[in-house]
């Protein structure tokens, strides 16, 4: 799951840098959730064209993902910044890798032409996945689909923001809520 709060060109963002600091700890211990990455992007860092809060969370539950929903943290979110549509995708499989803890993260998103075989596209980016858990830099990596508009969603974390790869959107990550990360199960296929 996650909200994108896209924020003025002139925003202050150490007002969500301070937020992130203030009330990140909130999610580290919340039931059902595996992890809550605290994106964050600034106009002209990282090549960066706004500046944005983008939260990315990986859910064990949908009951720990609804009642963060209906409760009071999206509900002061919601208050300061307006309700944001939160996107969310169907998991496919999570990789954990070596790293001990995440400052960065890249999120990579593409949409199965319409004369594409489903399976074979989700074959080839499972395929791809496996190999990132090898990289000593990678915290885990997640693969998820959107099956209504048919959008695969890769999500990785990092300890530091990897080179290359004009096809990713890439954060930094002030905070890492990870209260139920090890029961996501590194390896497993949904």
């Amino acid at each position: 799951m996650q909200y994108e709060i896209t924020l003025p060109a002139d925003y202050d963002m150490d007002v969500i840098r301070t937020r992130v600091a203030t009330r990140g700890s909130a999610l580290d211990a919340f039931a059902g959730l595996g992890l809550k990455a605290y994106c964050v992007r600034e106009r002209g860092v990282d090549g960066s064209p706004v500046n944005q809060y983008s939260p990315f969370y990986l859910w064990r539950t949908a009951e720990g993902m609804n009642s963060f929903l209906w409760g009071p943290g999206f509900r002061g979110l919601s208050a300061d910044f307006g309700r944001p549509a939160v996107q969310h995708w169907a998991g496919l499989a999570f990789e954990r890798g070596g790293a001990e803890t995440a400052t960065a993260a890249t999120k990579r998103t593409w949409r199965l032409p319409a004369d594409a075989d489903p399976a074979e596209a989700v074959d080839r980016a499972l395929d791809a996945l496996r190999p990132l858990a090898d990289d000593p830099a990678l915290y885990c990596t997640a693969l998820a689909i959107d099956p209504r508009h048919w959008e695969l969603v890769r999500f990785s974390l990092w300890s530091a923001l990897p080179d290359g790869d004009d096809d990713v959107v890439r954060y930094r990550v002030p905070h890492l809520s990870r209260p139920e990360v090890d029961d996501l199960s590194a390896g497993r296929h949904w």
